[in-house]
C-alpha cells in the first residue's frame, strides 16, 4: 500500500468522484485512472505492469500538508523495478509547492515522458529540493495548462538546471505563453525539439527567448498558430539557433519584407510557411532549404531559386502557371494541387519529367492537345502521384468539360496533323518526280 500511495503522489492525483478507479489494458500495457481518492487508491496496484499510465481528474490542495519524507531502500527498489515509461496527468489542480516536493522521487523510476493536459498549476513552488537532482524524464509536455507567467521566475527554476540540462523534448502548447525568459532558455542545454504551438508569441518575443546561448542544441522548433506577422522579425529572432533544422511557422499571418537582408541559420533544412496568408514568396529564403511548404496561401506566382531544394509544396494557392524549376536542380517532389493551372507547356513537361513525384490534381485543365498530352505523358512515365487519374478533369473546351484528362484522345492524327501531312506531301512529291 505504501507503494500505491507513492504512485498516487507521483501521478499527482487525488480526488473523489463518480469514477474512482483504474482500468488496465494488459495487451497494450496501458492503465487509466479516474478521480482516485484515499479510499480507492488501492486500485492503482493493477497499474504496476503498465508502461503508460494516465491520471484524470482531481484537486491536490488538501494534500499540501501531506508529510513527504525520504524513502527507505525497499520503496526505492520497488520504484526502480517498475516498467512505467510514460505518465499523463489531466484535468488536475496542482499546487506547485506540492509538485516541487514530489518531483524528485521520479529519479528512482524509469519514467521518460511526463505530460500534463488541461491542468491548473497553482501558486509557486520551492524547487530547492531538486537542486542537484537529475531525472530520467527526457520528454516533458504541457497542453492547455494554466500557470503564473514564467518571467521573473528564472532564479527559482535554476534549481532544476541539472535535470533541464538533459531534457530532449519540450512542448508547451495552447497555454497562453507570450514570452520566454532568456535565462530559462539557457538551462535547456540538450533540448532538440521545442513545440510552442497555439500560444500568444509575437514578433518582439522571439529575440529575447532565443538569445545568445539559449537552446544551443535545438533542431526542431514549432511556432505554429501564434501571433507572428513579420517574416523578417522571425528570421532575426531565430538566427542565434546554430543547429536549427526544422521550423514551423504555419497559421501565422506573415508579411514579406522585400528589403530584408536577414540571414537564416545555415543549418535550416525544413521550413513550413503554410496557411500564413502570403501573397508573394518571402525573401530571403534560407539558402540551405531541402523542404519548403507554402501551401494554402494566396500566391499568384512562385519564382524560387534554391540549389538544395528537394521538396516543394505549393498546393492550394492561386497559381495560373507551373512555376519554373530550372533553378532548383535537386528538386524531386512538386505539389501543385488546387491552383488555377490550365495547361502544362511542353518545355515545363520536359523539366517535370525529371522529378519523382508531381501532383497537379484539381486544377481547371484545358484539354487541348498540348494540355491533355502533357499530363498523359507525365502519367505514362510514372511521375504523377496520388490523384491520377480520378482528380484530373477537363474544365475546357466545352465538349470535354468534366471528362477525365486520361480519356481525352491525343493521337498524332488529331493533335499534330502537320506531322502526318508534311511527310505524306514529301512522299507524294517524290512519287510524282519518279513517275515523270
Amino acid at each position: 500500500m505504501r507503494v500505491a500511495v507513492l504512485l498516487l503522489l507521483l501521478g499527482l492525483l487525488a480526488a473523489e468522484g463518480r469514477r474512482n478507479r483504474c482500468f488496465f489494458n494488459r495487451t497494450l500495457e496501458y492503465c487509466e485512472c479516474y478521480n482516485l481518492s484515499e479510499e480507492t487508491v488501492g486500485s492503482i496496484i493493477q497499474c504496476l505492469p503498465a508502461t503508460v499510465v494516465e491520471f484524470w481528474g482531481g484537486d491536490l490542495e488538501k494534500y499540501i500538508a501531506f508529510p513527504i519524507r525520504d524513502l527507505d531502500d525497499s520503496i526505492i527498489e520497488t520504484l526502480g523495478s517498475l516498467i512505467i515509461r510514460k505518465i499523463i496527468i489531466g484535468n488536475v489542480l496542482v499546487p506547485q509547492v506540492l509538485l516541487a516536493r514530489v518531483l524528485r522521487f521520479f529519479s528512482y523510476t524509469h519514467v521518460q515522458e511526463l505530460a500534463f493536459e488541461s491542468c491548473v498549476f497553482q501558486g509557486t513552488g520551492n524547487w530547492s529540493d531538486m537542486d542537484g537532482h537529475s531525472l530520467p524524464i527526457l520528454s516533458l509536455s504541457f497542453h492547455n495548462v494554466t500557470s503564473a507567467p514564467l518571467t521573473g521566475r528564472e532564479q527559482a527554476f535554476s534549481s532544476l538546471s541539472r535535470w533541464l540540462g538533459t531534457l530532449e523534448q519540450l512542448a508547451v502548447t495552447s497555454s497562453h505563453v507570450t514570452s520566454l525568459p532568456c535565462a530559462l532558455g539557457r538551462l535547456f542545454r540538450a533540448l532538440h525539439s521545442l513545440n510552442l504551438a497555439q500560444n500568444g508569441l509575437g514578433d518582439g518575443s522571439l529575440a529575447p527567448a532565443f538569445c545568445q546561448g539559449a537552446f544551443p542544441q535545438l533542431q526542431e522548433l514549432s511556432l505554429h498558430h501564434n501571433h507572428l506577422s513579420s517574416f523578417h522579425s522571425v528570421c532575426e529572432g531565430v538566427q542565434r539557433l546554430p543547429e536549427l533544422r526544422h521550423l514551423d511557422l504555419s497559421r501565422n499571418k506573415l508579411v514579406a519584407d522585400p528589403s530584408s537582408s536577414c540571414q537564416w541559420p545555415a543549418s535550416l533544412l525544413h521550413l513550413n510557411l503554410s496557411n500564413t496568408g502570403l501573397e508573394e514568396v518571402p525573401t530571403p529564403l534560407p539558402a540551405s532549404l531541402e523542404v519548403l511548404d507554402m501551401s494554402h496561401n494566396h500566391l499568384h506566382a512562385a519564382d524560387i531559386s534554391l540549389s538544395s531544394l528537394k521538396r516543394l509544396f505549393l498546393n492550394q494557392n492561386l497559381l495560373q502557371a507551373v512555376p519554373s524549376i530550372r533553378n532548383c536542380p535537386k528538386l524531386d517532389t512538386l505539389q501543385l494541387d488546387n491552383n488555377s493551372i490550365s495547361e502544362l507547356p511542353r518545355d515545363e513537361v520536359k523539366l517535370l519529367g525529371r522529378l519523382q513525384d508531381v501532383a497537379v490534381a484539381d486544377n481547371p485543365f484545358s484539354c487541348s492537345c498540348s494540355g491533355a498530352g502533357g499530363l498523359q505523358a507525365l502519367a505514362a512515365a510514372g511521375h504523377l502521384g496520388q490523384g491520377w487519374p480520378g482528380d484530373y478533369r477537363c474544365h475546357s473546351p466545352a465538349h470535354y468539360r468534366g471528362w477525365p484528362v486520361a480519356q481525352v484522345p491525343v493521337s498524332v492524327l488529331r493533335c499534330d496533323l502537320a506531322a502526318v501531312v508534311a511527310p505524306l506531301c514529301v512522299v507524294l512529291a517524290l512519287l510524282g518526280v519518279a513517275g515523270a
